[in-house]
């Protein structure tokens, strides 16, 4: 054994270690919510009377390229939702005679909602076990967003990224 070897002396353990990451720097501290989407996505949210006819419907959905629109009275109060799904089972009902027909009579009534501070996760394994792709998001009875099953995975996508670049760097230092 070298002459200048010296066996480690409990005083060793006390120096302060100093790192330019961790994984508490590395990594967001919340869980992701709704809030994080309509920040991001916007509270536009195109609606339709439930009196109007499915032409109507059908004529909004192309022109803002959406997949649903929610049912709102005048007070623009939440009455149901309108998804492309619900046209075409209606469609398959009376063929050739399904675009008169009026919103009310096709509408999803009992629509799942979530708030802006619900977790994504949650949301996620909602419409997932829901199967549907479209949640209003409410604030009280206030309507103030619509999510969808595309925004949540996009979200979740470009938070794995994020973290995936994080541990690249954690690793290459």
């Amino acid at each position: 054994m070298p002459t200048t070897y010296q066996a480690p002396r409990k005083s060793d353990n006390q120096q302060k270690k100093t790192v330019s990451q961790s994984t508490q720097s590395n990594f967001a501290a919340g869980t992701a919510t709704v809030q994080n989407i309509i920040a991001n996505k916007g509270d536009d949210v195109f609606s339709i009377s439930p009196l109007d006819n499915l032409g109507k419907a059908v004529e909004l959905l192309s022109e803002k390229r959406i997949g649903a629109l929610v049912v709102t009275d005048s007070d623009n109060t939440l009455l149901g939702i309108l998804s492309e799904r619900d046209i075409v089972r209606k469609l398959a009902e009376t063929p050739g005679r399904t675009l008169p027909h009026k919103v009310e009579q096709v509408m999803t009534s009992n629509v799942e909602v979530c708030t802006r501070d619900e977790a994504l996760v949650s949301v996620l394994r909602r419409m997932t076990d829901g199967r549907f792709r479209h949640m209003p998001v409410m604030e009280g009875k206030k309507l103030v967003g619509v999510v969808t099953i595309g925004d949540v995975v996009n979200y979740r996508l470009n938070e794995l990224e994020y973290e995936t670049l994080q541990l690249k760097q954690l690793v290459v230092g």
